[in-house]
């Protein structure tokens, strides 16, 4: 094992300013490269390839309050090969945080303080924190508000820079593009506070941008993911926004309209905004989406949807977690959406409820079966004390618990070498165990999902409570690890 020595020294931070900065939460100074991780288990001999995640991690002590979502990226990523594993972990390299390794300390605010639009690409800091994407052999780290991508060098997790499509990015690429397996294409979405609201773009399979178009939408809203089917793409109007009359005098709020509606935009993958069809639903937020696909002139979309982010009341009886104001009570859904008469349906799947909602990839804008969703813990902060594997055919579900003191977070899903069924492979996501202060990787059989994983390996140092992971096969790796 060795470890990359920081730049800068580490910052102090105060602990009880946010329960995002403590404990499971709190952040890692080293970035370390361990090779011949301890198994507890087998290795499965079907398995090749990394497991990467992307997550908060603040190099600096915050300017003000801090929300969860302010951190700077920080990847962790596992590689299986040869029947042995390795770790690394390293910094999405943004330009502001080399801005505030230079200055010794933090530059940039957090969105729960006001927006300085003096600063360099500000007014906020893009860091690359939340979401990964994999296409035309490229890992990229995405950010929530927006903004360039950046490019992430595998095995090593080294930052090669922002990427922009070779100038050809209109504006910007948010977290949860999609990628359609059957055509190479991926499709994104970008959003922002002034028109045009909403940008919808198509990446060719051969990272050429091929299409974008410029949505209107009633108002700014703060969007965060999308859908795809084989020939559409579902993108969203929810009634979540920053407050206008904060925004006004300098402040930044989150702000819910339980009586606009949600809706729902059908757009012909390469259509233009003509041909985009608005159905209406009963007003919710919905942070993920799992999968969509077309049944005749019928379109099913299945998400975790919410149905008031922000309750006026702030009792909290089910002791619900929570983000700031954002209350976090997501439960399986799913819309069908009429093409011929417009009609609408929804309907809650369960009442467990759960977020970080995972399927397999190569199921995109199919029928799929099968999603693996992370269970909600009782507790104040969020956290993930479980995975639930709902099978939509059988109306069934099973839960993997990780026991007493343990979080997880989002899984991903690896194929197993040669697959074929839908749920042919293995579900893989690190856990972290309060009680002694370390973290696992944890891989499950994803067709059985037996009560424990098939492996568990130990990490060398702790992994914080995170957000959206990567699998990359050993194919897709070997042109980079070359």
């Amino acid at each position: 094992m060795h470890e990359v020595s920081s730049a800068t020294v580490a910052a102090t931070f105060q602990t009880d300013s946010s329960p995002y900065l403590q404990g499971k939460f709190a952040p890692v100074e080293s970035e370390i490269v361990a090779d011949r991780l301890e198994v507890i288990g087998r290795l499965p001999d079907d398995l090749h390839g990394m497991f990467v995640r992307n997550g908060s991690n603040p190099k600096f002590a915050p300017r003000g309050q801090y929300h969860w979502f302010d951190g700077d990226g920080m990847l962790h990523g596992v590689r299986l090969a040869d029947g042995r594993a390795s770790y690394a972990n390293r910094y999405v390299r943004t330009a502001g945080l080399a801005r505030e390794e230079q200055a010794g300390g933090a530059l940039y605010g957090g969105i729960l303080e006001p927006p300085d639009p003096r600063l360099p690409d500000g007014p906020f800091k893009n860091t690359g924190n939340t979401d990964l994407v994999f296409h035309h052999g490229r890992l990229l780290a995405l950010w929530w508000l927006g903004g360039r991508a950046h490019e992430i060098r595998l095995p090593d997790l080294e930052t090669v820079g922002s990427y922009d499509f070779q100038g050809q990015l209109r504006r910007g690429i948010a977290s949860h593009p999609k990628v359609d397996s059957a055509t190479g294409e991926m499709m994104f979405f970008d959003y922002a506070l002034r028109p045009p609201c909403l940008i919808y773009g198509v990446v060719s399979a051969s990272g050429e941008i091929m299409h974008q178009v410029a949505i209107d939408l009633h108002a700014a809203r703060l969007l965060h993911d999308m859908a795809i089917t084989a020939r559409y793409t579902i993108l969203m109007d929810l009634p979540l926004f920053w407050d206008e009359q904060l925004l006004a005098q300098g402040k930044t709020r989150v702000k819910f309209d339980p009586d606009q509606p949600a809706r729902f935009g059908i757009l012909p993958r390469h259509g233009d905004a003509g041909q985009l069809r608005w159905f209406e639903a009963p007003a919710c937020y919905i942070y993920h989406t799992i999968n969509a696909w077309e049944d005749g002139e019928r379109i099913t979309l299945t998400a975790c949807s919410i149905k008031n982010p922000i309750p006026p009341s702030r009792d909290n009886p089910r002791r619900l977690p929570r983000l700031d104001i954002l209350e976090l009570d997501p439960f399986l859904t799913r819309w069908t959406f009429d093409m011929a008469t417009g009609a609408v349906t929804h309907e809650i799947l369960d009442d467990v409820p759960t977020e970080f909602p995972k399927m397999n990839p190569r199921w995109l804008t199919r029928q799929s079966r099968f999603s693996y969703n992370a269970r909600i813990a009782h507790e104040p902060a969020l956290l993930f004390d479980g995975l639930v594997k709902y099978d939509r055919v059988r109306g069934t579900s099973q839960t993997l618990t990780y026991g007493p003191g343990r979080f997880g977070g989002e899984a991903g899903f690896a194929p197993r070498d040669g697959a074929t069924g839908e749920d042919d492979g293995y579900v893989i996501t690190f856990v972290y165990d309060e009680r002694d202060d370390t973290s696992e990787l944890w891989i499950a059989d994803a067709r059985t999902f037996d009560a424990e994983p098939v492996a568990r390996l130990r990490i060398p140092q702790r992994v914080p409570i995170g957000y959206h992971t990567c699998w990359v096969s050993e194919a897709e790796l070997a042109p980079q690890a070359s």
